[in-house]
């Protein structure tokens, strides 16, 4: 008998990273659920898409994983699960001095929040086979803070200390936890660039250009593939920026 597929969630699936990332594990033969808050018709289309090219079950999901109630009425639908990815998230520029309280909440909710909400429910039904892969999608500002990017920063960097407790916490489950900070990559949320402020950014980067989408995936799929001693790492990806 042959073994069932193995099933990853992928949150913020509709476009960049997570949409790269969910054609990735597809064409490796996951079954996926992909969620997003906004563009479900698009992500509807791309799930359809993606099951048609590559054969493998694509269910789209939309919910805001930054409310509990949704992660919780996502997750009644998700008998199993091998492989959880939160790449679900927002960025926020501005003078912290001019940021309000609900702007505030609105970051740590989508960046930090959402991993909470996921990682407790998606455990229990790891444990059951004492097997799975929870990886994080952070940024370098998590390790390094950006100016005018306070709430951001401070939210990756909880991030990343998050990743690092819960591997310690998993690691007798053989359930390992790892993270992927994130450079400059060439999605929408680096779209209010101006074309000089990218050629300024793209300057400091030792590699010349900002990284894909596709390279994030690959690397993703490389952490949830990898032996389970790989736990509680930061894996950078920028590079060689930071």
């Amino acid at each position: 008998m042959c073994s069932p597929r193995k099933t990853a969630l992928i949150t913020g699936a509709s476009r960049g990273i997570g949409l790269a990332t969910a054609a990735r594990f597809a064409e490796a033969g996951y079954d996926l659920i992909l969620t997003c808050r906004n563009s479900f018709e698009q992500l509807r289309q791309e799930a359809a898409g993606l099951e048609a090219r590559f054969g493998v079950q694509c269910l789209a999901l939309q919910a805001d994983m930054g409310c509990e109630a949704d992660v919780c009425r996502v997750f009644t639908q998700i008998p199993r699960l091998d492989v959880l990815i939160n790449n679900a998230g927002v960025a926020h520029i501005g003078l912290l001095q001019d940021m309000s309280s609900e702007e505030w909440h609105r970051i740590l909710a989508a960046n930090l929040d959402s991993c909470f909400y996921t990682c407790r429910n998606a455990i229990p039904l790891m444990l059951r086979t004492h097997s799975g892969r929870i990886i994080n999608i952070s940024s370098v500002w998590g390790e390094h803070g950006a100016s005018m990017e306070v709430a951001y920063s401070a939210s990756k960097g909880a991030v990343n200390a998050f990743t690092k407790a819960l591997a310690r916490e998993l690691a007798p489950s053989h359930i390992p936890v790892n993270a992927i900070a994130c450079g400059v990559i060439d999605t929408s949320m680096n779209s209010c660039l101006s074309d000089e402020d990218r050629d300024a950014l793209r300057e400091e980067i030792p590699m010349d250009r900002f990284g894909t989408p596709k390279e994030v995936a690959e690397v993703i799929l490389q952490t949830a593939e990898a032996p389970e001693y790989l736990t509680g790492q930061i894996i950078t990806v920028d590079g060689g920026w930071c």
